[in-house]
């Protein structure tokens, strides 16, 4: 799917040079702009910004996702807030954001940009391509799980490297300097929020030789296998944060029960155009 025409409006000002982000219409949604994109359309984006023929020598373009609890964690705190605003695109890794935006403003989401769905679309596109994936994030033992899975579903894909999230800060600029070495066509970070936009902020200048970097919080839990998704239809119902609650209700229970009422009423009151 081609990616939306140049002629679209686009009402977001982006601090890159990347001509490939253009023509893509942003709306502010629960106070944060959110691109209007389906998963294919971001995919292909991912997939010609970490293209083997890319340009080298200039910043990548960054992506970050929200849901409701982001949401409500960027109107109630400034530094989150001011993390997600450095990205060049955020997509909205949320159905209630989807359903929301049909009745408040305009133009609606055309669907749920899950991270979690969105990795293999780029996979699929990167094996006939050449994009190189770089991973970044979980415990060791998880990335060597998810690796290992990664491999075996896409075995044409190119791997440049992986290592786990638990960086010491006195390492952190050898870690950067392996993965610009590498030259991975898109770098996946995976450490949650607010710890994968505050590394991929503070590095972006110096990852120059990186296409793209996508953050991806518990991407690799999924794909090592050691966390599983919510049935379909809770995850078209917009429940699967109510799933993940039953799975761990200690640590989610209260975090869902006063983000998400918040991000509803963030939604009805700070939307628009």
């Amino acid at each position: 799917m081609a990616l939306p025409a140049s002629s679209r409006e686009s009402q977001a000002k982006f601090n890159t040079g990347t001509d490939a982000i253009a023509g893509i219409a942003i709306r502010q949604l629960g106070g944060l702009p959110i691109a209007v994109m389906d998963r294919a359309e971001s995919a292909l984006l991912l997939d010609r910004a970490g293209a083997p023929d890319r340009p080298l020598g200039r910043r990548p373009l960054y992506v970050t996702s929200a849901n409701g609890e982001v949401m409500s964690r960027a109107a109630s705190e400034p530094a989150i807030r001011r993390l997600f605003e450095a990205a060049d695109l955020i997509h909205a890794d949320g159905q209630a954001m989807v359903v929301a935006s049909r009745y408040v403003g305009a133009p609606p989401l055309p669907e749920r940009v899950a991270t979690t769905d969105l990795f293999h679309d780029v996979a699929r596109l990167a094996e006939r391509s050449g994009t190189s994936f770089y991973l970044l994030g979980g415990t060791a033992e998880t990335m060597a799980l998810a690796e290992s899975a990664i491999r075996a579903a896409y075995p044409a894909l190119v791997i440049a490297g992986a290592r786990n999230g638990y960086i010491e800060a006195a390492d952190e600029d050898a870690v950067v300097a392996e993965i610009n070495r590498l030259r991975p066509g898109i770098l996946w970070i995976g450490m949650g929020v607010p710890r994968e936009q505050s590394f991929a902020i503070r590095h972006l200048d110096r990852l120059t030789d990186v296409g793209a970097i996508k953050t991806s919080g518990g991407l690799f839990d999924f794909l090592s296998g050691r966390r599983t998704r919510a049935p379909q239809w809770m995850q078209t119902a917009g429940l699967e944060w109510l799933y993940r609650t039953m799975l761990e209700p200690r640590r989610l229970a209260v975090r869902y029960l006063t983000t998400n009422p918040h991000a509803v009423y963030l939604m009805l009151r700070r939307s628009g155009h």
